[in-house]
């Protein structure tokens, strides 16, 4: 009989940052045992279950005794079980009674070929076996196999030594309404749990696995998915903002749903004093320390109320409230007196504390960092044409918050607390803002920097990473990428490509190689970076929509900006979807190959040597074309240089069908290569359109 099955483990307060892994892997582990021993019909489904003080899985569809199995095996080779009379020979025997056939006779043997020669083979039934031995099975593999952080090792009542993450009370096993007879860590499996520890008084009975979680619910006020805990949080918190945003990182949802199993959210408040300090710190002690939920204003201002989720569910919570009010009090405390003291101290005066701050026992201090970070930046600056002395005192400036106490408190708020302190110390609103910026964008999606002078202080610190620790020989392997510089690559990337800066990369890693020039640890690697950088940016321009083909075509030309790749890419998009673009792409392939196979460089193209009509054709079409190519491509509309092109397919096609590229008259021979040459160039100035070439 197929029906529902549950498995409980009922344990003291788990890990909560471990427990979605742990009710994940439980569930799976549950799963994959039972089906790999048949017990699961091909429709069952597995639902999850994760709380604080248990884990545990329901599973439709399970069945009672697993289905008889045909099996064919092998005897042995019909030489050796066979003796010169053809009888059954002593072997033969031997074999069948180690199988535990030994009154099965060669009659019952099946012959069949096995490879060059033939073998005897046995075909028996195995019955089914029952669900309780296969989830046995299953549940000591499973909680072998767990994703345990730490193993903890702990006596049963009866004086016996058992290890797991957290002390084991109750197992339930239920198959439909009758418990299973399995056993684990000590104890022998029920039907009866616990429920919550405050709300809930004695025993949990289940009546069957299918009314697992509403009975848990009802009778024991826990919600045993985790899933659905985080959705009531999310509600609750939500309805009780009010006209407020409720700032709830899915992360921090995540954690608290995890350490209570019947959520209740309250509103409490700290003094409006504290919103002297800057928010960030405000909600970042709150997130990070308490787990509470800070509240802004519909325009993102902070207010002094704050949501906490509760594990208790009372009609006066007033002692609850007043507890988490008293415990917030000091953290906030702590954050302003840490506010106060910085501002004692300018960021300018903390600049030579740098010196005492190791960057990497190779590339020297934060200090000496600083300034080469300064000295690009005022490159970069220059190139376009933004104030070089802002970005130069903008990246001087922008490490000296990892000196202060709020950022040694919170690293989380490195740069944030830069612009504040730069804002009090007077400095101008860019160099504050560049303390910030200067980190973007910090992940995928992230902002890129808003300000000229933050876009050149980010580029030079990404910069100066990318090519100091590479030059060091610290590039990514496989996939360890320790200083992250494939992030730093990607920065780089998006500053240059969303920003469209007309900044050449080689120049930026030749620049930023120079500030290495002293340095005996450092070795030149700019060719290896570019094509680091080159082959992030393939994945950028994947990811908006560019194939593989129309990427290739646009990066064989070597691009040493990428201001205006996009266009050119857009180009060869619209290129590509021309009825003659198979066939010039194809030309033009057949034209790299010929051009690869020539000794010489090719010369100009002596009309006089033109006899053949077609080439002349080609001629003629290309000379009148070349001034509107020419006109388009200096415009920067790649999209119509493309376009123009289009027109020579005929002429190009009718070229190839009747001309010998490879006259055996050398001049004419070189004359039609100087022909090609020329074409080639006018077809892939905006790409190489060879590699549309399927």
């Amino acid at each position: 009989m197929n029906q529902t099955l549950l498995i409980e483990l009922l344990t003291e307060e788990l890990p909560p940052k471990a427990l979605a892994k742990l009710g994940e892997a439980f569930a799976a582990g549950i799963v994959s045992g039972l089906q790999a021993r048949d017990f699961l019909a091909a429709d069952a489904l597995a639902t999850a279950f994760a709380s604080p003080r248990r884990l545990a899985v329901t599973i439709t569809r399970v069945r009672a005794t697993s289905p008889d199995k045909s099996i064919r095996e092998k005897v042995l080779p019909v030489a050796v079980a066979l003796d010169a009379a053809g009888q059954a020979s002593a072997p033969l025997a031997k074999k069948l009674a180690a199988l535990g056939f030994p009154e099965i006779g060669i009659a019952a043997l099946e012959r069949a070929p096995d490879g060059k020669s033939e073998s005897f083979f046995y075909t028996h039934t195995v019955p089914g076996s029952a669900l309780h031995s296969g989830l046995q099975a299953a549940l000591d593999e499973t909680i072998a196999k767990l994703p345990i952080p730490k193993l903890m090792s702990y006596q049963r009542p009866d004086g016996s030594s058992v290890q797991f993450v957290r002390p084991v009370h109750r197992i339930i096993a239920l198959h439909g309404s009758a418990v299973v007879p399995v056993a684990a860590l000590g104890l022998a499996a029920g039907a009866q749990t616990l429920g919550h520890r405050f709300l809930c008084a004695g025993e949990v009975n289940i009546p069957n696995a299918e009314s697992y979680a509403t009975t848990l619910e009802a009778q024991g006020k826990v919600i045993a998915s985790a899933a659905a805990r985080k959705e009531k949080i999310r509600a609750a918190l939500q309805d009780k903002a009010g006209d407020d945003q409720v700032l709830m990182p899915e992360a921090l949802l995540d954690e608290v749903a995890a350490l209570v199993e019947w959520p209740v959210v309250y509103e409490c408040h700290f003094e409006p004093q504290f919103l002297s300090v800057p928010q960030e710190c405000l909600i970042l002690t709150m997130q990070t320390n308490q787990k509470y939920f800070a509240l802004t204003d519909r325009h993102g201002k902070l207010r002094s109320r704050f949501l906490i989720v509760s594990n208790i569910e009372t009609s006066d919570p007033q002692h609850i409230i007043g507890g988490n009010e008293r415990v917030v009090r000091p953290r906030l405390s702590d954050a302003k007196f840490f506010f106060e003291q910085d501002q004692k101290k300018t960021l300018a005066e903390r600049l030579p504390g740098l010196a005492n701050v190791v960057y990497h026992n190779k590339l020297g201090t934060q200090l000496e960092r600083s300034e080469r970070v300064k000295t690009l930046a005022g490159q970069i600056a220059l190139e376009l044409g933004a104030d070089v002395a802002l970005a130069e005192r903008g990246a001087l400036l922008a490490k000296t918050d990892l000196l202060t106490d709020m950022v040694g408190e919170f690293p989380e708020l490195q740069g944030i607390m830069g612009s504040y302190y730069a804002r009090h110390d007077g400095e101008h609103e860019e160099v504050a803002l560049a303390a910030s910026e200067h980190y973007r964008p910090r992940f995928a999606g992230d902002a890129l920097p808003a300000t000229q002078t933050g876009t050149a202080v980010a580029l030079a610190d990404k910069l100066e990473t990318l090519v100091g620790i590479w030059g060091i020989g610290l590039h990514p392997t496989g996939d360890k990428d320790p200083f992250a510089l494939r992030r730093h690559a990607l920065g780089v990337l998006r500053m240059l490509l969303e920003k469209r800066l007309p900044l050449s990369i080689h120049a930026l890693l030749s620049n930023s190689a120079e500030l290495f020039a002293y340095n005996a640890h450092f070795k030149l690697a700019t060719g290896d970076i570019t094509a680091f950088l080159l082959d992030r940016l393939r994945g950028l321009l994947r990811e908006r929509g560019f194939t593989p083909n129309e990427i290739e075509a646009v990066l064989a030309q070597s691009p040493d900006t990428l201001d205006n790749i996009v266009e050119r890419l857009e180009a060869v998009q619209a290129f590509a979807a021309l009825p003659q673009a198979a066939s010039l792409a194809a030309a033009n392939k057949r034209i790299t190959n010929i051009l690869k196979k020539t000794d010489i460089a090719p010369g100009q193209v002596q009309p006089g040597l033109l006899n053949e009509a077609a080439e002349q054709a080609l001629h003629a079409a290309m000379t009148a074309l070349q001034p509107q190519v020419d006109s388009a491509f200096a415009a920067g509309d790649f999209s119509r240089t493309l376009t123009l092109l289009a027109e020579l397919r005929d002429d190009v096609d009718a070229f190839f069908d009747s001309v010998m590229v490879m006259a055996d008259d050398l001049q004419l021979r070189n004359n039609r290569i100087a022909l090609l040459a020329a074409l080639h160039a006018m077809m892939n100035r905006v790409a190489d359109i060879s590699k549309l070439a399927t």
